[in-house]
């Protein structure tokens, strides 16, 4: 074997084919190993703009064994290791060239040719030798429709999205930093991604390479590197200074801590830049000029060592002496994550060492949290935050008192992606935004708490002992009642189901509640009986209204957004620059990106999705240029809008586009509703945290009979005729196999799962194929769950899965809905029962070959 490090460009360059062997796994990046390489390559395109000659950034290895020559001299390699990142750079370039294309004029469409030759096909070949890689025989058609141009480009499954993933990227990227900022993409994914290309040769046993490369060991971290090298520098004092330093702060902190201290403190001693993949790095280079020097590395590691305890402090704040700081150190680890531990480690070294006062750090820390807070009730986006964090440390003024100076640097951005929201924006976006689908549950958690906290009640919740969730008065799932109230006022071309996704997830129509069950989706008064007995002012002030609408919600979400603005305060008031444009358009384009080849949404959906309006949301599409897939929008009826404008020049009729993507129209030009994606489907596909009911966090316990009874009472009460059908195929599923059960769940409307426990067979976890919902009468597929586990986490198996429901009377499954949660009526499964019970079946006989294959 032989190896060399060589960039991207070196890798692919000339007339050559990587095949993905079928021994390998289907690609399997989603979400966040995309955004990590996406974070890696930002990192490198920022250093070129600010003028930096940015060392290449080392992204693994690439394991190829030499295949047999194509026709017309055209080397194949296997490749034996690296297909995620070998694809995963494929298509960021394939995204790149169609954005190139599709934004730009000569010299852009010149530089999409280039990369089209470089790196993507064998221009003079034909067939499958055309194609610079080929994927597994499952990922090739979704490749290939990438690299092509096809009209299923960026379609369903881990391909697609990933392909829409860059394509989203680059839209806000070059949109912000213009033409440069492309240039610098480039130069990032071709030059400065350092890659280790091992080779093997002809004799080599290609797939006993390949079991020993993923059969490997535990490696060492980089705290365990740093380690080994400062105390080979410290040949006469090591065994006493481990013993004395070392070893209690890593006995301590634990070996994930450990690594974090080790890369917090290159941090707050200014290095911004600094990777936790290459701490051992940084740290050595700059322990280097002490070699030989024992007193110093000593004190070093002593240092180290101290601001240990401090860390100690921040994850637990239990350990703060000091009331207020640790009040404030408290909030925020409820609030949770990293990205305020920088600034927090920094205060707490100005604190010990006497430069500052624990009441100045702990009012910085308030101001923390209120940047932190805003930013979310704005759903600002959070690129560029750890980057904020970590550059405080040097970047914070002099002289100043440490609140102070806190304060100033986070209001000196007056505009772009890490601006401190001021009133009036926080006001708009309680009034508007869908709070419900912001940050993760439990920063959603913190707000309305923290708001509840703020009317002073008499009687204290115990937040740690309550089982308290989020409550959508309005109910997510409504009976025709709620519609019915709607209906009374809903605007001039504005259905209730519109209406509905526009309020459903706004803070107005949210609580908190330990009474979810009871709550379920009943009409108002029901839920106003139960409302009137809580412990929480919120719920008695909801409890109060006559009845609950759009008006309801809007005069509650005022009052909130007036008690947020006086908890959280905002930044320095000084002068801001208007922004270029509204912070929702650009989700609005990133949502524009997300939708799958072969799907369609509607200008309410998107509205919901942003906190605006329909009609805004459709004159911005019809008025802005470079919108990439601005036709999958069509009116609430799923027809094309009168108002509908190419403002690029005309490209077609966009339901002959949509047609040619696998999305049905009817005769009278209605598309299909199936293909259709609702704003939380948009929430979804964006990444966005929409907490939902599954079978894995509901696993049977000591309620479980009581919860399986409520499930019954409620479908008995919403379907009476269907009742016992439905119970039978559920009891179907009991029988099929002893690892069968039925789960519940707990939110409002008490769902049940059909749930195959994995265990048994030498798999991991749970695995469920169906969710019934017993009275908004629907039956979800849950792909969405399903595509993180074996065997369906392999697309095609997905697939088949919707073949076989597909098959059945009453059940249409758009495949561009393979990673969300389609969803058929209760009715099919109560009235084509053996076909449904056929279905799940085949689920589990599937599920049981893959576990025996896989223990063989």
């Amino acid at each position: 074997m032989h190896a060399q490090e060589v960039t991207f460009i070196k890798l692919v360059q000339g007339e050559k084919q990587f095949q993905v062997p079928l021994y390998q796994r289907t690609y399997s990046w989603t979400q966040p190993e995309l955004r990590q390489l996406w974070d890696d390559v930002s990192d490198l395109v920022e250093a070129q703009l600010d003028g930096e000659s940015p060392a290449s950034h080392f992204l693994g290895s690439v394991v190829l064994a030499p295949g047999q020559l194509a026709a017309g001299g055209v080397q194949r390699w296997l490749v034996v290791d690296g297909q995620q990142r070998l694809t995963t750079l494929m298509l960021a370039f394939t995204a790149l060239r169609d954005h190139l294309r599709e934004t730009g004029g000569g010299e852009s469409a010149k530089a999409a040719d280039k990369i089209e030759d470089q790196y993507l096909v064998n221009k003079y070949l034909d067939g499958t030798d055309h194609y610079r890689l080929l994927p597994t025989q499952a990922d090739r058609d979704a490749f290939i429709a990438c690299v092509s141009g096809g009209p299923r480009a960026g379609g369903e499954g881990n391909i697609g999205a990933a392909y829409r993933f860059f394509r989203g990227v680059y839209t806000e990227g070059s949109r912000q930093h213009g033409p440069e900022w492309t240039d610098a993409v480039m130069t990032a994914l071709g030059a400065l991604l350092s890659i280790v290309e091992i080779t093997a040769d002809a004799q080599d046993n290609v797939f006993r390479i390949f079991e020993s490369i993923n059969n490997t060991g535990v490696g060492l971290s980089q705290s365990d590197l740093l380690r080994n090298y400062v105390f080979m520098l410290l040949p006469t004092r090591g065994e006493r200074v481990y013993q004395q330093l070392w070893l209690p702060m890593q006995q301590q902190l634990g070996p994930k801590n450990l690594e974090l201290l080790v890369w917090l403190d290159l941090v707050v001693r200014g290095n911004s830049r600094a990777k936790q993949t290459d701490i051992y790095r940084e740290q050595q280079r700059r322990l280097q000029p002490l070699a030989g020097n024992e007193d110093a590395l000593q004190a070093e590691i002593a240092a180290l060592t101290e601001r240990g305890q401090r860390l100690l402090r921040v994850l637990d704040p239990s350990r703060e002496t000091d009331p207020a700081l640790r009040a404030a150190l408290e909030r925020l680890g409820r609030w949770g994550g990293q990205t305020h531990y920088p600034l927090a480690l920094f205060l707490l070294d100005r604190v010990d060492a006497g430069d500052s006062t624990a009441a100045e750090a702990a009012e910085a820390l308030r101001f923390v949290e209120s940047y932190l807070v805003r930013r979310l009730l704005c759903q600002s986006s959070t690129t560029g935050l750890n980057r904020l964090f970590m550059e405080a440390p040097k970047e914070l003024e002099q002289g100043l008192p440490v609140a102070q100076a806190v304060r100033r640097y986070l209001s000196a951005k007056r505009t772009g992606a890490r601006v401190w929201p001021d009133d009036a924006e926080v006001m708009e976006a309680v009034r508007r935004k869908p709070f419900y689908t912001a940050g993760r549950s439990q920063q959603r958690f913190f707000v309305l708490r923290t708001l509840e906290e703020s009317y002073g009640a008499s009687e204290v919740v115990d937040y740690a002992r309550s089982p308290l969730t989020v409550e959508h008065v309005l109910p997510q799932n409504p009976s025709r009642a709620w519609f019915e109230l709607l209906a009374e006022e809903a605007e001039d071309g504005q259905g209730p189901q519109e209406m509905h996704e526009l309020l459903v997830h706004t803070l107005g129509n949210l609580s908190l509640s330990g009474e979810n069950s009871r709550l379920s989706n009943h009409p108002f008064r029901r839920k106003q009986e139960i409302l009137d007995s809580s412990a929480l002012r919120m719920n008695l002030e909801i409890a109060a209204e006559p009845r609950w609408g759009a008006k309801e919600i809007a005069a509650r979400s005022e009052r909130l957004g007036r008690r947020a603005v006086e908890i959280w305060p905002g930044p320095i008031r000084g002068k801001r620059e208007v922004p270029e444009e509204w912070p929702g358009w650009s989700e609005l384009r990133s949502a524009l990106v997300a939708v799958p080849a072969g799907s369609w949404t509607t200008y309410g959906a998107m509205a919901a999705l942003i906190g605006s309006h329909p009609v805004p949301v459709r004159n911005y599409l019809a008025g802005t240029s470079g919108l990439h897939g601005a036709y999958r929008v069509l009116t609430a009826d799923g027809r094309v809008s009168d108002n509908f404008r190419w403002p690029d020049g005309d490209q077609g009729d966009p339901r002959t586009l949509l047609a040619a993507e696998g999305v049905p129209f009817d005769g009278t030009g209605r598309a299909s509703v199936a293909h259709r994606l609702s704003a939380d489907d948009l929430a979804t596909l964006l990444d966005k945290e929409l907490p939902r009911d599954n079978a894995e966090s509901v696993l049977p316990d000591a309620e479980v009979q009581g919860r399986a009874a409520r499930f019954e009472q409620l479908l008995r009460e919403n379907h009476p005729a269907l009742a016992e059908s439905v119970l039978s195929v559920l009891g179907f599923w009991q029988r099929l196999d002893p690892d069968c059960s039925l789960v519940y769940g707990r939110a409002a409307e008490t769902s049940c799962f059909p749930t195959l426990d994995l265990r048994a067979g030498g798999g991991s976890g749970t695995s469920w194929p169906l969710a019934v919902y017993p009275v908004a009468g629907t039956v979800e597929v849950v792909f969405q769950y399903l595509r993180t586990r074996p065997p369906f986490d392999d697309t095609e198996a997905r697939r088949e899965l919707l073949r076989r429901l597909n098959q059945i009377d009453g059940i249409q499954l758009a495949e561009a809905k393979l990673e969300l949660r389609p969803s058929f009526p209760i009715e099919v499964l109560a009235r084509q029962s053996e076909e449904i019970q056929g279905a799940l079946e085949w689920f589990v006989h599937f599920t049981a070959l893959h576990l025996a294959q896989q223990a063989a």
